[in-house]
């Protein structure tokens, strides 16, 4: 798939005021300065649709971003794991994520990031343990590939599967980006297009045939 074009629409705060449509939602995730932007911009090829910034804890607003004309969203979600702000902001952070992850029925897919070059941190753990317990699907995306040799970024994902696999039975889809290299832009989109595909697919699938004729008085019930 490729993006053809892409729009900034909206930022908000509630999940109230999301863009009022049926289209499919694809959101990214991530502790503060992880690269979130950055990698949307590179998927996007769009140098500067999500504002990137050297500070941590930029994003605030949940930012929808039109893809294709309307065909589906992407969406920026506020960075999670900022110490430096204030419990009462880190607690407004959360109620917005929690709100429209769970709450968001046009949220297909969450892309959670993860910066390569760390061990599992426990918060990352923890909210990937939280998707799982409340069934939201998601998918890892590690950053920043380019700071790393191609053998040590492989290294680094294997360790962080081991650690997945102590808890769980299976993992979720992984992919591994640089956006300053634009690795994993294809996969990343065609993931995308296949599951827009199957969305469409189920959607068209005629409804079951109703029968006209009267149930005999002798024919077993239900």
């Amino acid at each position: 798939m490729e993006i053809k074009n892409a729009q900034y629409e909206i930022s908000n705060a509630k999940v109230e005021q999301c863009p009022d449509t049926d289209v499919p939602e694809y959101a990214f995730i991530g502790r503060s300065n992880v690269g979130k932007s950055s990698l949307i911009n590179m998927l996007t090829r769009r140098k500067g649709l999500a504002k990137t910034s050297q500070k941590p804890g930029k994003t605030l607003l949940i930012n929808h971003f039109r893809i294709n004309d309307g065909k589906f969203y992407i969406v920026d979600l506020p960075g999670y794991g900022f110490a430096q702000r204030g419990k009462d902001q880190r607690d407004e952070f959360r109620r917005i994520i929690e709100q429209y992850i769970l709450n968001r029925s046009q949220m297909t897919m969450l892309f959670v990031l993860i910066d390569i070059r760390h061990a599992p941190q426990k918060i990352d753990l923890e909210f990937l343990n939280w998707l799982g317990e409340n069934g939201v699907p998601f998918a890892i995306v590690f950053t920043k590939a380019d700071k790393l040799g191609p053998n040590a970024g492989k290294k680094k994902v294997e360790e962080y599967k081991k650690v997945l696999l102590e808890s769980w039975e299976e993992l979720p889809p992984i992919f591994i980006t640089s956006s300053e290299k634009s690795t994993g832009r294809d996969e990343i989109l065609d993931y995308i297009e296949s599951i827009n595909k199957e969305i469409l697919s189920q959607n068209r699938e005629p409804a079951a045939p109703t029968s006209t004729e009267e149930t005999p008085s002798d024919a077993p019930q239900p």
